[in-house]
């Protein structure tokens, strides 16, 4: 999660029922950001949202030399802050529910790949070995972990930002907004312009980085939502083979799945971020019981078939127009 923010923001548009529409837009986190919301009154807000990126960005970027976690890092013994532990909590309980494919203690073998900001000149056995999130405890304040790991927030960042954003706007008595950042969404209320829901729509997953064309579209009202893919960020090697961005904790190597993307839409976006991360790991038939067991997420994937054709398939009510 790189820090790099720059605002800009129109504010002005009225709407019918005079409600005062404000858009910012910039880049955050070595990604770009869009936040629209409309309020009874002219509220200027870029302040308090570029103070809580850069608060999240102290905590979590594994890019900022001087935050809470490039010092865990490196081995100091340091306080945590109510950011890290809350994602912490958040990270294991999903680590949990996903069996380990979701493991932010992955870092040694993301920076092995050159997909982080470190380098590890190890074996991967060793590298392995510092792996595992269920060795990765809080007591008395303190982050408990293998000497030398490296923890990784960054699959589960943006989502926390986005609803750090979206409880911000809340408590300002905002009831509809969109908030954005990376791709990673969540909704409330309705876009008063024009009297609708918020609508959002899914990219076709492209590995020619040619223009971008909408798979499909949807309304989301009062949800998150969060899209993982390895079409986007991959390495290529001196034989042409691709490699993702994603590592797979069991195998410690990049995704070699057949899924193309996967997106899931659930209540907090820190939530969403997480399960679809771990769920670009798994297979079909494991997503399918994944989705079983909890009900309360939507899943919808876009895969290669046998036949190496586009498919999609969806699971616990996926929206749909």
């Amino acid at each position: 999660m790189r820090y790099l923010l720059l605002l800009f923001i129109t504010v002005c548009s009225c709407t019918n029922n005079s409600l005062q529409k404000t858009s910012i837009s910039g880049y955050v986190y070595g990604t770009t950001y869009n936040i629209v919301y409309f309020s009874d009154e002219e509220l200027q807000l870029k302040m308090q949202i570029d103070s809580l990126f850069n608060v999240i960005d102290m905590s979590m970027s594994t890019y900022n030399s001087n935050s809470l976690i490039t010092k865990i890092n490196d081995n100091e013994n340091i306080e945590l802050d109510n950011h890290f532990k809350f994602v912490f909590n958040v990270s294991k309980n999903i680590f949990n529910k996903t069996d380990g494919y979701f493991d932010p203690s992955i870092g040694p073998l993301v920076n092995s790949l050159n997909f982080g900001p470190k380098n590890y000149d190890l074996p991967q056995g060793n590298l392995k070995a510092l792996v595992g999130l269920d060795k990765f405890n809080i007591i008395d304040n303190k982050l408990i972990r293998p000497f030398n790991s490296f923890i990784d927030f960054n699959a589960i960042a943006k989502g926390y930002s986005v609803d750090v954003i979206s409880h911000f706007l809340s408590n300002n008595n905002i009831a509809n907004y969109l908030v954005e950042v990376g791709g990673e969404i969540r909704s409330s209320g309705i876009n008063i312009d024009g009297n609708k829901n918020w609508r959002v729509g899914l990219d076709t997953p492209r590995f020619d980085g040619l223009q971008k064309d909408l798979y499909k579209i949807f309304d989301l009202k009062d949800r998150s939502m969060a899209t993982s893919g390895v079409y986007r960020k991959f390495k290529i090697d001196s034989l042409g083979n691709k490699y993702a961005h994603i590592i797979n904790p069991k195998t410690g190597y990049s995704s070699t799945t057949n899924i193309l993307s996967v997106t899931v839409i659930s209540e907090n976006c820190i939530e969403a971020d997480a399960y679809a991360t771990a769920l670009q790991l798994m297979s079909i038939d494991e997503i399918a019981i994944l989705a079983n067991k909890n009900s309360d997420i939507s899943i919808f994937i876009i895969y290669y078939d046998d036949n190496n054709e586009m498919k999609d398939a969806s699971f616990n009510n996926f929206p749909s127009i």
